[in-house]
C-alpha cells in the first residue's frame, strides 16, 4: 500500500477539485464527465460540487454505500491505516476538507494524504 500520484484534471490543477478527482477514480469516468455530473448534482441540490452531500449523492447513484470509520481511535486512524486494513476494493474516503480515492490498498491523490484522518468512506460491491 502506498500513495499513487493521480491527477486527471486536464489543466493539471492540484487544488479545489479533490471531490471530482476522487469520484473520477472511483467511477472510472473522465474528469470532464465526472465534473459535469457533479455540477448537475450540485445545481439540483443548490450547493457546490465539493459539498459532502453533493458528491455523496453522486456516489450513491453510482452504487456506492457510505460507512462510518470505527471510533476506536478517531484521532490516530489514518488513510494509510485504512489502506492497510482494506488491501482490496475501491473506496472514497471523506477527510476534513478533502476527499481521496483508495483502490486495492493504494491511495490516489495529487499529494501524499496518507497521514490524514478519514471520517467516513464509500464503497460498492462489484456486480
Amino acid at each position: 500500500m502506498a500513495w499513487r500520484e493521480y491527477n486527471p484534471n486536464p489543466r493539471g490543477t492540484r487544488v479545489g477539485d479533490c471531490a471530482v478527482r476522487a469520484c473520477c477514480k472511483a467511477g472510472g469516468k473522465g474528469w470532464e464527465t465526472t465534473y459535469c455530473a457533479l455540477s448537475l448534482e450540485g445545481y439540483m441540490r443548490g450547493d457546490l460540487i465539493s459539498a459532502n452531500h453533493v458528491w455523496g449523492a453522486y456516489l450513491r447513484r453510482c452504487g456506492f454505500t457510505r460507512y462510518v470509520i470505527p471510533n476506536e481511535c478517531p484521532d490516530c486512524y489514518t488513510v494509510a491505516d485504512f489502506c492497510r486494513d482494506h488491501p482490496s476494493g475501491l473506496y472514497v474516503l471523506a477527510i476534513s476538507g478533502h476527499v481521496v480515492a483508495v483502490e486495492d490498498g493504494d491511495w490516489w491523490d495529487t499529494w501524499d494524504s496518507g497521514g490524514e484522518i478519514p471520517v467516513y468512506y464509500w464503497t460498492r460491491k462489484e456486480q
